[in-house]
């Protein structure tokens, strides 16, 4: 795996860096750094709240076939490639900003639900959600949860390489593995995940398994990136805002963004999601780097995975 420039073997000091936009997986597949997440996104307003992400630059979105919103994410994806055919055919279509956009500057991940677990079921729960969104094929497919106490992980897993064999999926990797999860996993997987995506978040920084996916090669992304808005309001985060002259959200995602992880915020707002992809243009120094590793509370927002089954 390609390590990000701003991550310092041994999950030691960091230093504050410039990096490229895109990381290179394991696979040699790219993929933004910044996603939009949907989860908590009303499948009512995913088409709209999706076509105002591509309006503002997002490329990569994160669904779920729990999250009920795929439908909602296809449509407003399939609109603008549509829209940029027409726009490049010469037959019209909705402006300048995306007349480029085809489906390979897209990435779409999903993720197989905890009911559908097992090598048919996966396969069956695969093929609805690249109906509901639309497509010919995902960028990324993760399997939700472990869910260890149903024994079936393995076998998910096991049809997640079939779909990635077959092109159905560029990429495949898991999402809430545990250090025991990935070692049960790598014992038997002939494809190594490309990402973990995890709770992350400066109260929960999850140094260990980090640590762990860096020996692996696998990419961790950060799900509950802000700690569903709870780690906004602490002092330390409040105090660099004003330094920077950036929201706390802003300081937050830039940190995740220094120590090399995949992030995908999640916004219910033009605005919000604006501000969260305007992240690009300033640095967090090496100190304060330093200083947020220190918030670590070991503090869950969610679920802890070994409870959920």
């Amino acid at each position: 795996m390609a390590t990000p420039e701003a991550f310092v073997q041994g999950m030691g000091r960091v230093v504050a860096m410039r990096f490229p936009a895109r990381l290179t997986l394991n696979n040699g597949v790219q993929m933004e750094r910044l996603g939009y997440g949907l989860y908590k996104v009303p499948p009512k307003d995913a088409e709209a709240l999706v076509a105002t992400a591509l309006g503002e630059g997002y490329r990569r979105f994160d669904t779920a076939a729990m999250y009920g919103n795929e439908v909602g994410v296809g449509r407003a994806l399939g609109g603008a490639i549509g829209d940029a055919a027409r726009a490049d055919d010469g037959t019209g279509g909705s402006g300048e900003s995306l007349h480029t956009l085809g489906r390979e500057d897209l990435f779409v991940t999903t993720k197989v639900w905890n009911e559908d677990h097992g090598y048919d079921a996966t396969l069956r729960a695969f093929d609805t959600s690249i109906s509901n969104l639309g497509l010919d094929y995902v960028d990324l497919y993760l399997i939700h949860w472990p869910c260890a106490g149903r024994g079936l992980f393995m076998e998910t897993y096991k049809a997640l390489e079939t779909l990635y064999r077959e092109g159905k999926v560029r990429a495949i990797g898991v999402s809430n593995f545990q250090p025991g999860h990935l070692d049960e996993l790598m014992q038997k997987a002939e494809v190594v995940p490309a990402v973990n995506q995890i709770e992350l978040h400066p109260w929960l920084q999850q140094s260990r398994l980090r640590l762990l996916h860096q020996q692996l090669g696998i990419a961790t992304e950060a799900w509950s990136p802000l700690g569903r808005g709870q780690v906004l309001a602490d002092p330390a985060i409040v105090e660099l805002a004003a330094k920077y002259n950036r929201t706390p959200a802003q300081i937050i995602l830039r940190w995740h963004l220094q120590l090399g992880n995949l992030v995908i915020p999640k916004a219910s707002s033009a605005d919000r999601i604006k501000e969260n992809h305007q992240v690009f243009d300033f640095e967090l120094d090496a100190a304060d780097m330093d200083g947020m590793a220190g918030l670590e509370r070991h503090h869950r927002t969610g679920s802890h995975p070994d409870n959920v089954n």
